[in-house]
């Protein structure tokens, strides 16, 4: 079956709940209905109704929009589904009207952020929470 991508999909807990488990090692279940209403747009990738790929954007309420949690279950990796759901939502995110497009990622995404089109940048981090 073709993978396809939904714009806004708003997906349920339970399917969101079920991604992060597969694609995250530090993974605590979590309610989403909150930050995808508070989200710029998001992006959601299918095969068939199944949720396999998922990003949000964030944004600030005027120019600069934020890349969040560019997920892919580990069955469907390596075959582009991540960089095309990036495409979209930096699509979406300069439709919608920001001006910026900032990613956080660890080191070892380097090269796959780099190949989306991203430029480094320095920044900074305080974690707030254990």
């Amino acid at each position: 079956m073709a993978i396809t991508f939904r714009t806004d999909p708003f997906p349920s807990n339970d399917e969101m709940n079920d991604l992060w488990a597969w694609a995250w090692d530090d993974f605590d279940i979590r309610d989403f209905t909150g930050i995808l209403a508070r989200s710029l747009a998001h992006v959601g990738a299918y095969d068939g109704e199944r949720l396999i790929g998922f990003v949000n954007v964030a944004w600030d309420g005027g120019l600069h929009a934020f890349l969040l949690d560019t997920s892919v279950h580990p069955k469907f990796r390596k075959q582009g589904i991540a960089t095309d759901l990036v495409k979209q939502a930096e699509m979406l995110a300069r439709e919608r009207g920001a001006h910026w497009l900032h990613v956080d990622f660890e080191a070892h995404l380097t090269g796959f952020y780099r190949a989306c089109g991203f430029q480094l940048t320095g920044a900074g981090l305080i974690k707030l929470q254990p």
